[in-house]
C-alpha cells in the first residue's frame, strides 16, 4: 500500500480533533484553541524533511513549534494517522517512540527513555490507544492495540492488546470490554500477559476467606472437642492446627505473590 501524502496526514490531523472532541464548535478553533494539532502539523514537515537528511532544519522546525504549544515531539519519532493530542500542553514524545494509528494522547504524557545508549529506548504505541493525563510511559515497551493507560499511571513494562493498566508502577486492572480486535483477552488473560508469565495472579481475598472459615471450624469444633478423650482431643486439635496453618500460608504466599 502506499503511503500517504504529505498533505494527506496533514488533512487528516485537522479533520480527528472533530470526530474526537465534542467540545470543538468551530473550524477556526483549531487555530487557536488545540496545540496538539499545530504541534502535530509542524511534526508532519519536520519528519518529512528529518528523514530526508535536513535534521538541523527538523529540529529547528520542532523547536519552534515547542515555544509555539509546549508539546516536544522530537523530528525522528513515527507518529501514524488520525493521531489526536488533547490539550497537549507538556506532552513529551521521544526520538525512538512509534504511534500507531488512531492513538489518543491527553496533557502531560510523557513518551520517555530510560536509557543513554543510541538504541530503540521510548515507547511503542499500537493502534487505538489511549494514553490519560500526565501518564509515563517509559523505555522500549510496546502498549497493544486498544489499551488504556490511566491518568498519571507511571508504565515501565508491556501493557496487552485491550488492557487498562492504572497506577504508579501501572498494573493491569480490566480487559476494554468494546476491543475491536478479533481475540478479546479476559481479564485474567491481560493479568498473565502483563507479567510476563502463565500464571495468573493469585486470589488473595479467596484466600482470606477460607482461612476464616477454617478458624470458625476450630471454634465451632472446640465444644465437641472437649467431650473426647485426651489422646483423641489432642489428635484432632492437631490435625485442625495443621490445616488452619496451611490455609495461612497460602494466604500469606497470596499477598507476596500479588506485591511481587
Amino acid at each position: 500500500m502506499q503511503a500517504p501524502s504529505l498533505f494527506t496526514l496533514i488533512k487528516e490531523d485537522f479533520s480527528t480533533p472533530a470526530r474526537k472532541d465534542p467540545a470543538l464548535k468551530s473550524k477556526i478553533e483549531l487555530f487557536f484553541n488545540y496545540p496538539g494539532v499545530i504541534a502535530l502539523v509542524h511534526y508532519r514537515l519536520a519528519h518529512s524533511l528529518y528523514v530526508r537528511g535536513f535534521r538541523v532544519l527538523a529540529r529547528m522546525i520542532m523547536g519552534f513549534a515547542q515555544f509555539m504549544t509546549n508539546i516536544d515531539i522530537h523530528p525522528a519519532a513515527y507518529i501514524g494517522r488520525r493521531v489526536f493530542i488533547d490539550h497537549g500542553i507538556g506532552v513529551v514524545i521521544g526520538e525512538t517512540a512509534i504511534i500507531g494509528d488512531d492513538v489518543t494522547i491527553y496533557q502531560g504524557v510523557s513518551l520517555g527513555g530510560v536509557s543513554l545508549a543510541r538504541e530503540k529506548r521510548h515507547p511503542t504505541l499500537e493502534n487505538g490507544v489511549v494514553i490519560g493525563a500526565g501518564a509515563k510511559v517509559l523505555g522500549d515497551i510496546t502498549i497493544g492495540a486498544n489499551a488504556k493507560i490511566g491518568a498519571n499511571s507511571v508504565v515501565i513494562k508491556n501493557v496487552p492488546q485491550g488492557c487498562t493498566a492504572v497506577g504508579i508502577p501501572a498494573r493491569i486492572i480490566t480487559p476494554k470490554p468494546e476491543s475491536t480486535f478479533a481475540s478479546k483477552p479476559s481479564n485474567e488473560l491481560c493479568l498473565a500477559q502483563s507479567s510476563g508469565t502463565n500464571a495468573l495472579l493469585p486470589d488473595v481475598s479467596k484466600q482470606a476467606f477460607l482461612y476464616l472459615l477454617e478458624r470458625i471450624e476450630i471454634l465451632e469444633k472446640q465444644a465437641h472437642i472437649a467431650d473426647m478423650d485426651c489422646h483423641k482431643a489432642q489428635e484432632s486439635m492437631q490435625e485442625l492446627k495443621t490445616q488452619l496453618d496451611k490455609r495461612y500460608r497460602e494466604y500469606i504466599q497470596a499477598l507476596r505473590d500479588k506485591d511481587s
